[in-house]
């Protein structure tokens, strides 16, 4: 994947970015003024300088696969700040991008934003958007206002969370992030079959353990002060991408800060278009990914779900010879035996049925996966009739 450029946004629209990074001539709940787009080509693998609803409103409509946007939170922190029990000073977020007069004007920001998104999102695209209990609430309800459909929130679980110095409230322990198509009707990514795999064969869960950025992924200017306050870590971005977007798709980032998304977007073979209003984290970035190195395709190709594969009955296999007529099949532990029948159903003593009829049988258990419960036995070894199975099927694909 080629190197990523800065691109800058018209001086016009740089000129008109206020304090909140919104564009200071925006109508309260319309989007920025209209400006030149780009050519259809889109600006892949580089970052666009300037606001980021200019930048939106210069791509092409439905252009890109996935948003991934983690906005101004409006942590609404006030002058004094955060401090320590010894009054020492938190170094929280007290940037400027973070601060809106009002919550109307930080509403009219969200919904300029996501409206801007939505028009530049493909129609099977979805959006993940990040943020804590001081905006995500407020985000989701722009969401649903705009006609976006919520599929998940995830509860990412801070492995290591700043303790509440003032002992007032809760350990704010988490972040929220929802996801959420285009409409109702998209028919969205989801790589269901690669998380469960991941997961112990288990369903992805909606809450996500998963450290805060620390070590030598944290971004430090020469002082060894933080770049960015709010530098996600790199494997809350690669979960998301690998559930949502396949190798090859554009993802968009609107607050793209120091390049998280273009870094997780750039290894795992994804493209990233990048918007920036800050020169100094956009060149911070800019250096972050052109370090960063491709997987190779091997490792990045996707699975076949089994949905998607040729459905193989077991009385296929029985024909095809891998199981005979009157063979015994027994569990991996030799507990249970059953005999195979002519029409491929199993036989124990006066009961028969499906594979997984007589498993769950023996079991005495409501449910069984046949294909993974019994085995045969060959050569002296007990082999899984589901490696029959995969067998016939990488030569139904052949």
């Amino acid at each position: 994947m080629a190197s990523p450029r800065t691109a800058v946004v018209g001086a016009t629209a740089r000129n008109q970015v206020s304090r909140t990074g919104r564009i200071a001539s925006a109508p309260r709940m319309g989007l920025a003024p209209s400006v030149q787009r780009l050519p259809s080509t889109l600006p892949l693998d580089e970052i666009l300088i300037g606001d980021c609803i200019a930048a939106m409103d210069r791509l092409p409509a439905e252009s890109v696969d996935c948003v991934f946007a983690d906005p101004p939170y409006n942590l609404q922190l006030g002058e004094a700040g955060l401090t320590r029990p010894d009054q020492s000073v938190v170094d929280a977020v007290d940037d400027d991008w973070d601060k809106f007069s009002s919550f109307s004007a930080y509403d009219d920001f969200t919904r300029a934003w996501l409206k801007a998104a939505r028009r530049v999102m493909k129609p099977n695209a979805t959006l993940w958007v990040i943020g804590s209990y001081h905006n995500i609430f407020r985000v989701g309800s722009a969401l649903q206002d705009l006609g976006y459909w919520i599929l998940n929130d995830i509860v990412w679980r801070k492995a290591n969370p700043m303790p509440n110095f003032r002992g007032k409230r809760f350990t704010n322990a988490h972040e929220t992030l929802i996801w959420a198509s285009r409409s109702p009707q998209a028919k969205y990514t989801f790589h269901y079959d690669a998380l469960k795999a991941g997961n112990e064969d288990l369903q992805m869960r909606s809450d996500w353990f998963i450290p805060l950025c620390t070590g030598e992924e944290r971004l430090k200017d020469e002082a060894g002060r933080k770049v960015h306050p709010t530098q996600k870590p790199e494997a809350l971005l690669a979960r998301t991408l690998l559930a949502a977007t396949n190798p090859g798709d554009v993802v968009l980032d609107p607050f793209f800060g120091t390049g998280t998304t273009g870094a997780v977007a750039k290894r795992l073979g994804r493209h990233f278009i990048g918007c920036e209003r800050d020169p100094t984290y956009a060149t911070a970035a800019r250096a972050r990914i052109d370090g960063i190195e491709t997987l190779s395709a091997a490792s990045l190709a996707l699975a076949t779900p089994k949905r998607s594969e040729p459905r193989i009955p077991f009385l296929s296999v029985v024909e095809a010879g891998h199981v005979r007529p009157g063979e015994t099949l027994t569990d991996e532990r030799r507990r249970f035996r059953a005999t195979v029948r002519p029409d491929g159903q199993l036989s124990v003593g006066p009961a028969m049925g499906s594979i997984h009829k007589v498993g769950a049988l023996v079991q005495g258990l409501p449910a069984c996966n046949g294909w993974t419960f019994w085995h045969a036995e060959r050569s002296g070894k007990l082999v899984c009739i589901d490696d029959f199975r995969t067998e016939m099927r990488g030569q139904a694909g052949a």
